[in-house]
C-alpha cells in the first residue's frame, strides 16, 4: 500500500493579513518557518521516499524543513501552485468583498467559475490532480510520497483525485498551515482518505486558503 501526504505551507505575512496570495510568491514569515519545522519533525517518521513541492516559496520552503532531516532531495512542480486568484491578487478578503461583491457572492457560494480572472475550481482539480498522481508514481507500492502545495490546491486536488462531486469537496474545512491529508491506495480498492487536517498543534486560528 503506497502513501501520499499532502501538505500545506506554512504561515506568511499575507496569510496573518487575510491578503489573498493566489500564485504571488510569498515567504513563509517566523511562525511558517517554525510550524515547517515543527510539522516536519513528525513527518520523517512517515520515511518519505519522494519529497515533491510547489516552486512557490512558501510551499518550498516548508519542503525544505522535511528535506533537512531525511536527506531527500525536493523536487519541484509547478502544476502545485496555489489557485490563480487574478485580480484578486494583493488584496484582503474584506476589499475583495467591498470592491468585487459578485465576484466574492460567487466565490462564498462555491461555484466553479467566478469571473475576475480567477482560475476555475475545474481547472484547479484537474491540474493538482495530476501533480499528485505523478508525485506518487514516482514511488514504490508500499512507498510514501509528501507534496508540499497550497490550501486551495490541496482541498481541490484531493477531490478531484478521489472523483468526489463538488458538494463534496465543499465539505472539507480549510487545512490549517502545516497541516496535512493522508491518502492511501492500494490496486483493489484505489485511493482512500486515511487521515485529513493532521499536524503541529496550533492555537492560531485557520487562515482563508487563498
Amino acid at each position: 500500500m503506497s502513501r501520499l501526504i499532502i501538505w500545506r505551507h506554512g504561515n506568511t505575512d499575507w496569510n496573518a493579513a487575510n491578503r489573498v496570495q493566489g500564485q504571488t510568491d510569498v515567504p513563509l514569515n517566523d511562525l511558517g518557518r517554525q510550524q515547517a519545522v515543527d510539522a516536519a519533525d513528525m513527518l520523517v517518521r512517515l520515511r518519505p521516499d519522494v519529497i515533491v513541492s510547489s516552486d512557490l516559496r512558501r510551499a518550498s520552503d516548508t519542503a525544505a524543513a522535511l528535506a533537512a532531516l531525511t536527506g531527500v532531495p525536493v523536487r519541484h512542480d509547478d502544476r502545485l501552485r496555489e489557485r490563480f486568484f487574478g485580480q484578486w491578487q494583493g488584496l484582503t478578503m474584506a476589499e475583495v468583498k467591498e470592491s468585487r461583491f459578485a465576484e466574492w457572492t460567487r466565490w462564498r457560494a462555491g461555484e466553479a467559475a467566478i469571473g475576475g480572472g480567477v482560475e476555475s475550481l475545474d481547472d484547479l482539480g484537474k491540474r493538482i490532480a495530476e501533480a499528485l498522481q505523478a508525485a506518487a508514481d514516482l514511488v514504490p507500492a508500499d512507498g510514501t510520497a509528501v507534496v508540499a502545495t497550497h490550501g486551495a490546491a490541496a482541498r481541490q486536488g484531493v477531490g478531484h483525485l478521489l472523483g468526489w462531486p463538488a458538494e463534496v469537496m465543499r465539505t472539507l474545512r480549510a487545512l490549517q498551515n502545516c497541516h496535512w491529508v493522508e491518502l492511501t491506495h492500494d490496486s483493489g480498492r484505489g485511493w482512500q482518505v486515511a487521515a485529513y487536517n493532521v499536524g503541529p498543534v496550533s492555537d492560531k486560528p485557520v487562515p482563508p486558503p487563498v
